[in-house]
């Protein structure tokens, strides 16, 4: 490209529209060119960009949208015998366009951007040999066209907006890590990161601008109701390009909306596990939506925190390794509860209020102990390898006893200590040298349908891989048709506000790259 004014920087005009001229074997007659010009020139109107387009039939003019009424007007008149036997069927105006003129080499590219932004140019015009390209959109898209197009051709920083849903300890810890991040990541990655909506359950808060560190103040000062549709709305009306919804959430119920989301040009980054565990019906009707669309989804921090266990799957998987069986430690809660239970003399009570205060543990603790946190990240796992086994397929050891289950949150963690007496005697009834962990094994045969998969505790010498394990870490045995008596492990920390924030925020930055 070359480096001069006219090729450096983009023509842009508001405030036109395109006349629309439509009619079955009519438009390759010679004249009609410039019958069209000279009426229009009569009219003392200035006629833009002119496009053909065979398959419909149709030729588009632009002109001035103070000039459009009259020159509809003006080329019926012109053309009202054409009219009068069929050979023109109509002529009319879409109003409220702009125009983008550009100069690039790839302009294939921009146009791919542009779809993924939801932006579809309804006219397009390119100078092959000069490597010119103007485009025609809507006026509500041409901000957020320009943005698309500055980006790719001048490699300014890419303008990547968020909504994070959801501020409680990870969604908080991710805020602080982006806004201290922003302007190095700005910098080095020429991406520009800016959180213009957060939400919890109740209510959202907006800044078009990007939130700073008074982020809190403005979302306690939020009146707008936590509804997507309006996340939406506000997206297109500030022609928002580059958008990523963060679910930091642990909520059934706001995953029913990344269906919508999707098909509104969102991205996904998630830390919640529940969508991925959804019937296989709904897991796989997403999928579509996200390929059919162009849209990312990420989660790498579904089943181990910050650690990319995910990722080495899929890469197993789609490489042609054969799967034999996960087994490991999932939870970072239930690594940190059994490793401390087992080495010190505290009731187990006192552990898990420990793992609590640390931010280790889900909301309610009991989603840790009734192992329904565990049987979902091992559900996703096997979902990874194509298996189309449901939650209710997971033979899982509920930790919780039957009298605790169905009490409120408070009362539970007020009756802690009921749980003392049980597991003194499970740990005293181990064999010599032996520690308690809580595990997920996926096996059998995963080249068929479905895997078998069991969620349990269990004693093992701890000397052995699982019995060494540390503080709240976890560890993921992976075993494969190449590796089948010394598994692949990965191992390292699996639970804890900042580490999963820490993984979302790498989702964030491998999605914001892509686009």
């Amino acid at each position: 490209m070359k480096n001069n004014s006219d090729s450096n920087e983009i023509k842009f005009f508001k405030h036109r529209s395109i006349i629309k001229f439509e009619g079955e074997d009519f438009l390759g007659e010679i004249g009609v060119d410039g019958r069209i010009f000279k009426a229009l020139t009569l009219a003392r109107i200035s006629v833009g960009v002119i496009s053909q387009q065979a398959i419909e039939n149709g030729l588009s003019i632009l002109v001035n949208e103070a000039d459009s009424e009259k020159a509809v007007n003006c080329l019926i008149e012109e053309f009202a015998p054409e009219r009068k036997d069929g050979k023109v069927s109509q002529i009319y105006s879409i109003n409220n366009v702009s125009v983008l003129g550009f100069v690039t080499k790839d302009y294939n590219k921009i146009l791919s951007e542009l779809a993924r932004n939801n932006v579809f140019p309804l006219l397009l015009n390119q100078i092959a040999s000069q490597n010119r390209v103007n485009i025609v959109v809507a006026s509500s898209q041409d901000e957020k066209t320009k943005n698309v197009i500055e980006a790719e051709i001048f490699k300014k920083p890419k303008t990547v907006h968020l909504a994070i849903i959801g501020h409680g300890n990870v969604g908080k810890a991710l805020i602080d890590q982006i806004l201290s991040t922003s302007e190095e990541i700005k910098r080095r990655k020429k991406i520009d990161l800016k959180i213009v909506a957060i939400a919890n359950s109740k209510k959202i808060a907006y800044n078009k601008f990007g939130f700073d560190e008074n982020w809190k103040v403005e979302v306690a000062n939020a009146t707008s109701t936590s509804d997507m549709s309006e996340l939406i709305q506000f997206s297109q009306e500030n022609q928002l390009e580059n958008l990523i919804v963060v679910d930091n959430t642990a909520s059934s119920d706001f995953v029913q909306n990344y269906q919508l989301l999707a098909e509104n040009g969102f991205d996904l980054v998630s830390s919640n596990k529940v969508f991925n565990t959804l019937p296989i019906e709904q897991y796989r009707n997403l999928r579509y939506t996200l390929s059919k669309k162009n849209r990312k989804y990420l989660y790498e921090t579904n089943v181990g925190a910050g650690l990319p266990l995910i990722d080495t799957i899929k890469l197993l998987h789609l490489s042609g390794e054969n799967i034999t069986r996960i087994k490991g430690v999932f939870s970072g809660t239930l690594s940190y509860v059994f490793n401390n239970f087992c080495l010190r003399e505290e009731k187990f009570s006192t552990i898990i209020k420990e793992a609590m205060e640390k931010g280790f543990t889900e909301p309610d603790p009991r989603e840790d102990l009734s192992g329904n946190d565990v049987a979902r990240k091992l559900l996703i796992l096997a979902r990874e390898l194509d298996l189309i086994n449901e939650f209710s397929d997971i033979n899982i050891q509920n930790l919780v006893p039957v009298n605790l289950l169905d009490i409120k949150k408070e009362e539970f963690i007020a009756r802690l200590q009921e749980l003392d007496e049980e597991y003194q005697k499970i740990k005293e009834n181990q064999e010599p040298n032996h520690v308690l962990r809580y595990v997920g094994d996926l096996h059998g045969d995963l080249n068929k349908d479905k895997g078998e998969l069991d969620v349990k505790l269990i004693s093992v010498p701890a000397s052995s891989a699982l019995g060494q394990l540390k503080g709240s870490d976890s560890i993921f045995e992976i075993y494969t048709e190449s590796y089948v008596e010394n598994p692949i492990v990965i191992m390292g920390a699996g639970a804890g506000a900042k580490v999963t924030a820490r993984g979302v925020f790498g989702d964030i930055l491998r999605l914001s790259e892509t686009k």
